[in-house]
């Protein structure tokens, strides 16, 4: 048959449940006190009316009147920033000023008849945007109708007016700015129209992209002019060269020959010198040098050389360089110098022309250099003219709405759907109060019960000992009544111990005890176990109880017991088994008795060694060769000795014991000892090398176990036997412990 599996919805299930049966009393009593906190409120509440009325509000998309110097394209506004108008334009409806506004019209009082303060009514007022729209929805709840009707009115009323207000107020102080930023305005405009009229004159600008373009074309056919002078010179230049050579004259040479040449005064002249000459070559052939004739034709001829000379000086302004032969020059010649003269002249004009047009050329060039730079600034200065037009233009355009808006008398709201009193109270009935401190107190009380299980350290569970002490379960007791019946939460350990194996043989709990030496019986298959010292980390764990019944336990599947009282502290087994505590443990080890003389037979099979006279120093005695010799003794007289032995928390006599004898049982209880001392119990016991058995769970709530048989098998406590489920279960955890240790030491 498979064994049943577990999921992990369902273990979580498990611990829940477990928690609220372990806390199942403080957290009742945090829902009863919750609910009948809310039956007295729901008593107590008288009822309350709501009264709605919608105010529709005029959103302005357009630039504010303040916002003057902002761009003109902020129209298109997103749905978020609408969201944010209304929702602040919520908040301003449920402002002081506007409540005390509404107090002072209804002249509303409290309840000392004092007038009512603009908190007590804001904390009943809402106002909410309607998702979609540009209305605010205005609520208010009193136990008055008319008066929560008339609140509301009174709100959108007192709203609207302080919208009139407020706009009155904003156009008062955009008219007052702009009045005074007009007038700077209008000088800003002047000095910007008067730094452009400067800027034209002073550069000589007309209009520079006509300029720029026109500049261009001007530029190209300056350079056409320029390529023909050139060629027109070089073709000059060279037709006078060839002249000169021809003729031997340089051009200045050339006019003057031809201004002597056609002067009439300087031919007439020179002709009467060659008729002079030619009288004198005459007389020199008829007469000596130094005849009167030819003296007399010598003079002559120098008074006419004088005066030609004379002559050609003031036409040509000097006599170097000219010759008779070129004051006789034939036509041809004459021809020649006058087109020498004419070339040069042409060679002389276009060399002036292309200065000239090589002037105007880079003339050009270098302002179109310069138009670059002009046309920036002249952008710039039209910019600012621009700007300080349109601002100026702003200004006036504003001013015209801010006086039209000053005389009116409209605000941004107004009430479309005014509030009636309510005919029904909108505050839920007494049961909704009742249903909703129900739902209130169970969370409550759940809360309170995960905080007390939070802040409570102790452990809770078998699993949870288990897990933190890390030794293999030997047993499960559960709590128990006297009657011996499963109790739902256990009793802490009382002082005198019940022995329930032996009146009550047939309850689940006294075979709870006869499955825990059955364990043990199976650790004796792998090694003699004949002593053992039963102990707990902390006090009121159960330890003498269950020494008592396991003692009982063996007795009764016929093996020899002596349960040892060792808890020479705070001995209990003679209440257990209403015996005499004269003489015990201590007088056997202090006298040098013979325990035999000190035992006391309770049942068949099983003696009790009491402690005796509570001795000063315990762990001296047990910690003797005297209490050696007796263990040994006790071995050889019965099959089992059990040491009932004080807590290992604040003495050290348990673990004294532990050292002398085959092992050591180490009792927990849920709900006593807390996670810090049992790891501390832990660690002393793996130091001190002590040989833990294992461990054996007392006192155990059964609901808090739900994977445990007695959770399983409450209905059935009067049943002799336990099931073959649960001796196989506890007998693979052994077989598993030995397979992981090999042995139990602990």
């Amino acid at each position: 048959m498979e064994a049943k599996q577990y999921y992990p919805d369902e273990l979580d299930l498990q611990k829940f449940w477990s928690l609220i049966r372990r806390r199942w009393l403080p957290a009742t009593a945090v829902f009863g006190l919750v609910v009948a906190l809310s039956a007295f409120a729901a008593t107590r509440k008288d009822p309350e009316y709501e009264a709605v009325g919608r105010l529709l509000l005029k959103v302005d998309r357009q630039t504010a009147l303040v916002g003057l110097l902002q761009a003109e394209d902020n129209r298109n506004q997103s749905v978020d920033r609408e969201s944010s108008v209304l929702t602040t334009q919520a908040e301003v409806l449920r402002s002081a000023p506007v409540a005390q506004k509404v107090i002072d019209e209804l002249q509303l009082k409290d309840d000392e008849g004092q007038p009512l303060q603009p908190g007590a009514l804001l904390s009943s007022l809402t106002a909410k945007p309607i998702g979609g729209t540009d209305i605010l929805q205005i609520t208010y709840k009193s136990d008055d109708p008319e008066e929560a009707a008339a609140i509301v009115n009174a709100v959108a009323t007192a709203y609207s007016q302080q919208s009139i207000d407020i706009k009155r107020q904003d156009a008062a102080e955009a008219r007052k700015f702009i009045a005074e930023q007009l007038p700077k305005t209008e000088a800003a405009v002047r000095e910007a129209e008067a730094t452009l009229r400067e800027f034209k004159e002073s550069n000589g600008v007309v209009a520079l992209e006509q300029e720029a373009t026109s500049a261009v074309d001007v530029i190209s056919n300056l350079q056409q002019q320029l390529t023909t002078a050139q060629a027109q010179l070089t073709d000059a230049s060279a037709r006078a060269s060839i002249l000169q050579g021809q003729l031997g004259l340089t051009p200045e040479q050339a006019l003057v020959v031809a201004s002597v040449s056609q002067a009439p005064g300087i031919q007439e002249v020179f002709t009467q010198l060659q008729t002079a000459q030619s009288n004198l070559e005459v007389q020199r052939t008829r007469y000596r040098d130094n005849h009167p004739a030819i003296a007399s034709a010598q003079r002559e001829v120098d008074a006419l050389t004088s005066e030609l000379n004379r002559r050609v000086g003031e036409v040509a302004g000097s006599t170097q360089g000219i010759s008779q032969g070129d004051l006789q020059a034939g036509s041809v010649e004459q021809d020649l110098i006058a087109n020498l003269i004419q070339a040069e002249a042409q060679r002389a004009g276009l060399e002036n022309q292309v200065r000239t047009l090589s002037s105007a050329q880079q003339s050009y060039r270098e302002r179109m250099g310069v138009l670059p730079r002009l046309e920036q600034t002249q952008r710039e200065l039209e910019r600012r003219l621009q700007a300080a037009q349109a601002t100026y233009e702003t200004l006036l355009t504003r001013l015209q709405e801010i006086q039209v808006s000053e005389n009116q008398n409209t605000g941004n709201a107004r009430l479309i759907s005014p509030a009636e009193p309510p005919a029904s109270p909108s505050s839920p009935g007494k049961g909704v109060y009742l249903l909703l401190g129900g739902v209130v107190g169970l969370l409550a009380g759940l809360a309170t019960a995960l905080m007390l299980d939070l802040v409570d350290r102790s452990l809770k569970t078998v699993k949870e000992a288990r897990e933190l002490f890390g030794y293999t379960l030997l047993g499960i007791i559960p709590s128990f009544s006297r009657d011996g019946r499963l109790r739902s939460n256990g009793d802490m350990e009382r002082s005198i111990p019940r022995i329930i194996a032996q009146d009550c043989p047939h309850s689940p709990v006294a075979e709870a005890y006869q499955m825990l030496q059955a364990n043990l019986k199976f650790l004796s298959s792998d090694r003699e176990i004949k002593s053992l010292v039963i102990t707990s980390s902390a006090p009121r764990e159960g330890k003498s109880e269950v020494s008592a019944n396991l003692a009982v336990a063996i007795a009764q599947v016929g093996h020899r017991v002596l349960l040892v009282d060792a808890d020479m502290r705070h001995p209990s087994q003679h209440h257990a088994w209403d015996l005499t505590n004269g003489m015990g443990l201590s007088n056997a080890l202090v006298d040098q008795l013979d325990f035999r003389t000190l035992v006391q037979r309770v049942m068949p099979n099983l003696d009790v060694l009491t402690a005796g006279v509570i001795p000063p120093n315990p762990v001296a005695l047990l910690d003797s060769n005297r209490m050696s010799a007796l263990i040994r003794e006790f071995s050889d007289e019965y099959d089992y000795v059990l040491f009932d032995t004080p807590p290992l928390s604040g003495t050290a006599d348990a673990s004294v014991l532990g050292k002398m004898v085959d092992g050591m049982l180490l009792m927990v209880r849920p709900g006593v000892v807390n996670s810090r001392s049992a790891k501390a119990t832990k660690d002393f016991l793996e130091q001190s090398g002590q040989d833990v058995l294992g461990i054996v769970v007392n006192g155990v709530d059964v609901r808090n176990e739900p994977d445990s048989y007695f959770y399983y098998s409450r209905e059935y406590q009067g049943q002799r036997s336990l099931p073959a489920s649960l001796g196989q279960s506890i007998e693979r955890t052994l077989t598993a412990a030995r397979d992981r240790s090999g042995d139990f030491r602990g």
